[in-house]
């Protein structure tokens, strides 16, 4: 099946989440990859996502008519947008310098969206996104659980600093019930919160670029 809407994202965790955040706010996704209302792609890897050439395949994908694209600040926001812009300025040369608030929507023969995670401004990646959906009886924990981390890597804990955010999410997860949830049944089950004003912001972005 050729679906007309597509959205990239970087891996398959990215994959799974998504459309969780989605039908937890009132969008029905769709159970099978037929009855999707977007087709969400994984590409393996940030790299893919931001090579030049691989926009340029997905832009030329026969029907298409809305491309959105998902991915993570990491820790440096204004230099992964002037990656992935220079990746789209040949097709959309009036695209911002700087990344909208909001995430950019932008009109065209193919309209285009981009949402850059967490929050189209601060460092960080799908994790980061997520720790704004604890819940409140979940707070002082995740308190704990950034200590520990911290704790953990005076004690050999080998996971980079970049990385940190992952680590206490899933440090989290693994201490409620039940323990070690996946991310996406975190959201499925109501573990995570998806009714967060940064949800509310980010469904704003999804509701407008895909129209559903």
């Amino acid at each position: 099946m050729i679906h007309d809407k597509v959205l990239l994202v970087e891996g398959d965790e990215d994959k799974r989440v998504i459309p969780q955040i989605v039908e937890a706010n009132g969008v029905k996704w769709g159970d099978k990859q037929k009855e999707w209302i977007v087709e969400i792609k994984a590409l393996g890897s940030v790299e893919k996502l931001l090579d030049k050439e691989e926009i340029g395949v997905q832009l030329k994908a026969s029907g298409l008519k809305v491309l959105g694209i998902i991915l993570d600040a990491d820790e440096s926001p204004a230099d992964r947008w002037q990656s992935i812009r220079n990746c789209l300025i040949e097709r959309y040369p009036d695209i911002p310098k700087q990344p909208p608030l909001f995430g950019l929507i932008h009109p065209g023969e193919i309209k285009l969206g981009v949402w850059m995670m967490p929050d189209n401004k601060e460092r960080g990646m799908l994790e980061t996104f997520l720790q704004f959906l604890l819940p409140e009886d979940g707070k002082a924990l995740w308190q704990f659980s950034e200590q520990s981390c911290q704790q953990a890597k005076a004690h050999g804990a080998s996971f980079k600093d970049f990385h940190s955010d992952k680590a206490k999410i899933h440090t989290w997860l693994a201490w409620r019930n039940p323990p070690g949830r996946q991310l996406h049944n975190a959201i499925m089950e109501r573990i995570l919160s998806p009714s967060s004003p940064q949800a509310a912001a980010f469904m704003q972005w999804f509701r407008e670029l895909f129209e559903v």
